[in-house]
């Protein structure tokens, strides 16, 4: 929770930093008030305690309470939480707590889309790098809650080696012995592959994930069949909800998709308080 922690903090000190003149030039001196957040169109609900965390930064004694629970289905219309507070501080956490459960119900919702397009399919929908910058803990939390997984979640904790890799090693198989003899017994390789002479080179060195970037699927079920289980097979590239049903029945294991987090809009919710 630190870490959510930390981006609460530099949002509200980019939001309010040396103070909200509006809310200050009302003069709203300890005065409590109550509201509602409300979905403003049909969304999977995301980062509910994340928005009562930031106004909860800013007023320890509001109450926020909800019915609902992250990974909800819901409709235009529906409430999504009520609470009470100082007037001031709910004011000053407003943009912030909206922007984030916004952006967190937009990958949900997103997500959730994906993964019912591959139902029925033994095929994953995995997440990428490709987030928004400090924001990558909240949007693959969202990946999670919109019924995907999580790929690696930063440099640290994964060793996928993609195309620059190979190039500065000499090879996939010089890439991999490079990196079998450097890692621990408990991480294992990824490689990227754009061809099927690339798939029958990285089956050779023994990699234990193999990455099919960009491959067109007659392609791509050729070397679903060259693989024959001797490996975790992932889609990757050219990855969209009109194309994904056809990706994942080729017999992938997981199909990675960057939208997931680069491309998802934004779900439209709004704050109101009582009277409003």
């Amino acid at each position: 929770m630190h870490q959510i922690d930390r981006i609460i903090s530099n949002a509200l000190e980019e939001d309010i930093h040396t103070g909200d003149i509006t809310t200050q030039s009302l003069q709203l001196v300890q005065r409590t008030v109550s509201g509602f957040l409300k979905a403003k169109e049909g969304m999977t609900v995301c980062g509910l305690q994340v928005a009562e965390r930031v106004f909860k930064a800013l007023d320890k004694e509001m109450t926020f309470s909800s019915e609902l629970t992250d990974g909800d289905q819901v409709d235009s219309g529906t409430i999504l939480a009520t609470f009470a507070g100082d007037a001031a501080q709910l004011l000053q956490g407003e943009r912030v707590a909206l922007n984030l459960m916004q952006r967190m119900s937009g990958v949900a919702t997103l997500t959730a889309q994906y993964v019912r397009a591959v139902a029925g399919t033994k095929a994953r929908i995995v997440d990428t790098r490709k987030t928004t910058p400090g924001l990558r803990v909240l949007e693959k939390y969202a990946v999670r809650v919109g019924g995907g997984i999580n790929h690696r979640t930063g440099l640290y904790d994964g060793v996928l080696i993609k195309e620059n890799h190979i190039a500065a090693s000499g090879g996939i198989m010089e890439a991999v012995r490079r990196s079998r003899s450097y890692i621990p017994h408990t991480l294992k390789i990824e490689i990227e592959t754009e061809s099927l002479a690339d798939v029958q080179e990285a089956l050779s060195a023994g990699a234990d994930i193999i990455m099919l970037d960009n491959m067109d699927l007659l392609t791509m079920g050729e070397a679903v069949r060259i693989i024959a289980g001797r490996a975790v097979i992932e889609a990757s590239g050219g990855v969209n909800l009109s194309t994904v049903r056809a990706i994942a029945e080729t017999g992938v294991d997981i199909i990675s998709v960057g939208a997931l987090t680069h491309s998802a809009p934004a779900m439209d919710i709004s704050m109101l308080l009582e009277g409003a």
